[in-house]
């Protein structure tokens, strides 16, 4: 799918507008973002960086929810990518309970670390040469965020890990994950999460399928720190898809009260620097830990740093 100039614009001015308050930097240091296709294992994947970026940059790996095809994210990988990232976003489709569709699970960081080594290494690639592959991160939506949770504590649980066992790749140093819980649903309980990775919950305040209580209730369980919820006000389940209800997924009862663009800008906007503290840059760590809050007054935030 061709994105429309106008959400395009939308998006690229909201982006601008965070990155200003966030270091101070004019506008037109906001980088253009590079896309291309690629394969992750048998998944079909679109890539996206920031262009003319000098020296290697992590790669975050985005996860995506239930039926979402990956089309879908352009906007919000675009923005994360501006921050300096490569983001890839592949689409996984696989069989759970008896429906074939796009489900992320916890094979797909590894297969991102293939996929790392062999695009550096690729001389054809726009890539080759330009990949921090020793860094991978994750950004993960609603199922994709939850496989990420299994990823976190190193764990394995059907329908998101289908093996004995699970071992995380050494390479995943953190997740940033949006509408996002590990409540079971049968059960309606909250098991604890011994994450080994820093996490961030980030939640859209009317989010009518994956409510705010679940998260609040999930970010209580996570044992270690860092970690951090970040309540996005006005924001609902879909408030990081280039659109309300992407055709094919769920959707969503609740009416979102924010522009897709600003719910767009804003979770990208801290997604990326939590993401981003988390691989050492100390601007980053501290507009998240430090000024954020403050400063960006359509969000809440709430920190566990140790």
């Amino acid at each position: 799918m061709r994105l429309g100039r106008t959400p395009r614009l939308a998006v690229a001015a909201a982006l601008a507008a965070g990155l200003l308050s966030t270091f101070q930097a004019p506008a037109s240091a906001v980088p253009v973002v590079a896309h291309y296709s690629s394969q992750v294992e048998n998944d079909g994947a679109d890539v996206y960086y920031p262009a003319g970026a000098t020296g290697r940059l992590p790669v975050a790996l985005l996860m995506q929810g239930a039926k979402v095809h990956r089309m879908y994210y352009a906007q919000y990988a675009e923005a994360i990518a501006a921050y300096g990232f490569i983001v890839v976003v592949p689409n996984h489709k696989r069989l759970v309970f008896f429906d074939q569709n796009y489900y992320p699970s916890q094979t797909m960081p590894a297969e991102a670390v293939d996929w790392m080594n062999d695009e550096d290494a690729n001389a054809a690639s726009p890539l080759a040469g330009k990949i921090d592959t020793d860094s991978l991160v994750l950004l993960g939506h609603s199922f994709g965020g939850a496989a990420a949770l299994g990823v976190a504590e190193e764990s394995c649980g059907i329908p998101f890990c289908t093996t004995l066992g699970y071992s995380r790749p050494a390479e995943v140093k953190a997740a940033a994950l949006y509408g996002t819980n590990n409540k079971l649903p049968l059960f309606g309980t909250f098991a604890a999460m011994d994450n080994d990775i820093p996490v961030q919950l980030l939640q859209g305040t009317v989010d009518g399928a994956a409510l705010p209580a679940d998260a609040e209730s999930s970010y209580g369980k996570l044992k270690n720190g860092p970690k951090q919820i970040v309540r996005i006000a006005g924001a609902n389940h879909y408030g990081i898809t280039n659109v309300q209800s992407p055709p094919g997924a769920e959707a969503e009862t609740s009416t979102q009260t924010i522009g897709q663009a600003d719910s767009i800008a804003t979770t990208a906007r801290w997604a990326a620097l939590f993401l981003k503290a988390q691989l050492g840059d100390t601007a980053a760590a501290a507009y998240v830990y430090q000024t954020g809050d403050a400063a960006d007054t359509g969000v809440t935030v709430t920190t566990q740093v140790s």
